[in-house]
Parts: structure tokens; C-alpha cells; sequence
């Protein structure tokens, strides 16, 4: 891995401390490519009678991996927000470690445009929730 993707590793799973918080932490990263991972917590709970994850965690973890796919194509100093993000919930998060991945569908010089997907780790077939973010990115020669 090269040291721009091992900064991005870094910088997800240390300096973000809503990433801390959470627990997320990368597990995969290439070049407009970002699966990140989320253990189970009792407290991401949001509905104790189906069970299932609450809506926010898992959008929370698209949001957050789409952006850092963008991240792996863009340069040092450059910022990464979300513009548009659209969630398609398909079926109730079960109550299991998750994995998000991300994939670049398109980077211009001021919007990148990410697919994501949402699985119970070990079963990526069965997808729990599916994204389609739009980040803006801000160049630091701007």
C-alpha cells in the first residue's frame, strides 16, 4: 500500500473521532476503493422488537465510506464533504458486524460520485442497504 492510502488508513480509524466513536475501521482500501467495518454494538440498536440496526448507524457508514473513497483520489490537502446522499434501505440490519464498500463511479475536479453497499460481514450477497453519495471536494490549490 502506498503512503497516501496508508495516511487515509490513519487518519480514518485515528483522527475522525466520530469514526472512534462508532468503531468503524478500514479493512480494504485501493484506489477509488474503500470497505470499511463496523462491530456490532448493543447501542446502534433502533428498533429492540424486530431487532434491528437503527437507520442512522447504517447510513452513517455509507455516508462515511463513500466520502473516503473519494479520498483515495484525491490530493494531500485536498477536503472531502458530502453534497447528496441517497440511502435505499432493502431490509432490516441484522444484528451482526457490518461491512460498507465504496466504490468511485466518477471524480470530476470539484464533485466525486461514489456507489456504496451495506452487508452483514461474511454475507455480501445479502445487502442490507445501498447508497449513492455525491461529495464535493475542495482542492487545497484553490
Amino acid at each position: 500500500m502506498d503512503d497516501r492510502l496508508q495516511r487515509i488508513v490513519g487518519f480514518m480509524n485515528e483522527q475522525i473521532p466520530f469514526n472512534r466513536f462508532l468503531g468503524i475501521r478500514v479493512g480494504e482500501v485501493r484506489d477509488g476503493f474503500v470497505a470499511l467495518d463496523l462491530p456490532f454494538r448493543e447501542e446502534f440498536v433502533g428498533n429492540p422488537m424486530v431487532p434491528a440496526l437503527h437507520g442512522g448507524v447504517l447510513s452513517a457508514l455509507l455516508d462515511t465510506c463513500g466520502g473516503a473513497a473519494v479520498w483515495t483520489q484525491v490530493d494531500d490537502g485536498d477536503s472531502v464533504s458530502t453534497v447528496d446522499l441517497r440511502v435505499d434501505y432493502l431490509r432490516p440490519g441484522p444484528l451482526a458486524d457490518l461491512r460498507c464498500e465504496g466504490t468511485v463511479q466518477r471524480l470530476g475536479n470539484r464533485v466525486g460520485v461514489v456507489d456504496m453497499r451495506l452487508f452483514a460481514t461474511g454475507n455480501p450477497e445479502r445487502l442490507i442497504a445501498t447508497g449513492k453519495g455525491v461529495y464535493n471536494v475542495k482542492r487545497a490549490d484553490d
